[in-house]
């Protein structure tokens, strides 16, 4: 892609930000909801379009998919907590797919056992965390999906000070908000911290594979 025209498509990001930061600061003022849950979806609908426009592979159009179903998850949650935690379960399916596709080459052992916390302690977590035990099974069956898309993320070639942080900050963001569920109900914890982690998360994993799948496009 020429130079220019990436520049051209960098203010997505930027307006990215500015909708994650706008959401977080508005949501404590008194707007209707009407506002405020087509303003929660924007972020990650921006970077559905950045990845959207920034290249023609297959998993750039994956990507874009995979941010696309996470900003209508964010919507979602807000009118059913169900029906959004089953688009963020499809999210991290697809995004499984993704890294699979991408596998990391060479890892440490401490690499290797990082993704193997991630997978196993995560839906242990998951399950033990909610207050309520009904949803103890379902809750622990999401961190599963959970767990194997930080775990995956973690162990794929793109870049781990990207993608894998921001898997990371998602899976602690999710964490936090079924801790939300139980021990820490009414805690402003994860009111404070979830939305910081997760969009920034999101942030970090777009553009760490876009910046990859690009410049192997580049080389080939």
């Amino acid at each position: 892609m020429p130079r220019q025209a990436l520049i051209e498509k960098r203010p997505l990001l930027v307006a990215s930000i500015a909708a994650a930061i706008a959401y977080y600061v508005l949501r404590l003022a008194t707007l209707p909801e009407l506002w405020l849950i087509p303003l929660k979806g924007v972020p990650c609908g921006l970077l559905a379009l950045y990845a959207w426009l920034n290249g023609g592979s297959r998993d750039s159009r994956l990507l874009a998919l995979m941010m696309a179903v996470a900003a209508l998850a964010d919507m979602v949650l807000e009118i059913d907590f169900g029906a959004g935690a089953m688009l963020f379960f499809l999210y991290h399916v697809l995004a499984i797919s993704l890294y699979l596709k991408h596998p990391r080459e060479h890892a440490t052992a401490t690499q290797k056992a990082a993704a193997v916390a991630m997978l196993l302690l995560t839906p242990l977590l998951a399950w033990l965390l909610p207050a309520d035990r009904a949803l103890a099974w379902p809750t622990g069956l999401y961190g599963l999906a959970l767990g194997g898309m930080a775990a995956c993320a973690w162990m794929s070639a793109f870049p781990r000070y990207r993608v894998g942080i921001g898997a990371a900050l998602f899976l602690a963001s999710d964490l936090l908000v079924i801790a939300g569920r139980g021990p820490l109900m009414g805690d402003s914890l994860p009111d404070n911290l979830v939305w910081p982690m997760y969009s920034v998360g999101q942030f970090l994993i777009t553009v760490g594979v876009v910046h990859t799948l690009r410049r192997r496009s580049a080389r080939a």
